[in-house]
């Protein structure tokens, strides 16, 4: 059967149907960096009239508006698939016992350390579908747990100058690839996997935070 032709009221406008475009190329800026994108516009404004202000305001707020972005992200469908936290570099494969305050236990688990610049995009988010078991007040660390019981460590390493933000709290649930928080300015993050995990990545390989598989976890 041959398809209706297009009504009047299925045109979209030229400025909605641009904008919509930008919408779905731009990624958000997370929360916590719109006060920073915020104030380099603002000092901008003060300098609007002397051209090197105006330059470096832009250049500061687009910079930002990059680092603190928070891209759209689809994760695997793979079962048991545990996806980087984060975007940037392999810098460890291990095993090494996790902090006491994670509740793991005493005994090394498999280890993957990721690295991420300044450039890279400073969110990071669940490696596991489950709740938030355990949440350190001051966010360096958290727990989460699937519904099969099967818990994942996560440790976070601020750089000279970054503050971990949490987004979640423990009880919460968080999806696959979910963006639980954000650390900026350059991090590292070390992910505890379950003991006989077998990590997938070797040491300068690139992540992709939401969608690169580190592992599997056995049914």
């Amino acid at each position: 059967m041959a398809r209706p032709p297009l009504t009047s009221s299925a045109v979209v406008p030229l400025p909605r149907h641009v904008w919509e475009l930008v919408k779905g190329s731009v990624p958000p800026i997370h929360a916590t960096g719109r006060p920073f994108v915020a104030s380099a516009l603002t000092l901008g404004l003060f300098g609007w009239r002397h051209g090197w202000s105006r330059r470096a305001s832009l250049v500061a707020a687009a910079a930002l508006a990059l680092c603190f972005r928070d891209p759209r992200r689809v994760p695997p469908v793979a079962a048991g698939a545990v996806v980087a936290p984060a975007d940037g570099v392999v810098v460890g494969v291990d095993e090494s016992v996790p902090p006491e305050d994670l509740g793991l236990g005493d005994t090394a688990l498999p280890r993957v350390t990721i690295a991420t610049s300044v450039v890279d995009p400073y969110v990071h988010r669940a490696p596991v579908a489950g709740h938030v078991s355990y949440a350190a007040e001051d966010g360096s660390a958290l727990v989460v747990e699937t519904a099969d019981g099967v818990a994942v460590g996560l440790v976070h390493t601020p750089g000279l100058v970054g503050r971990v933000t949490l987004d979640v709290q423990p009880g919460d649930e968080v999806a696959l690839g979910q963006t639980y928080g954000l650390v900026p300015f350059g991090s590292r993050v070390e992910l505890f996997l379950p003991s006989g995990s077998t990590a997938q990545l070797l040491v300068g390989q690139r992540t992709v935070g939401g969608e690169t598989v580190l592992a599997v976890l056995r049914a």
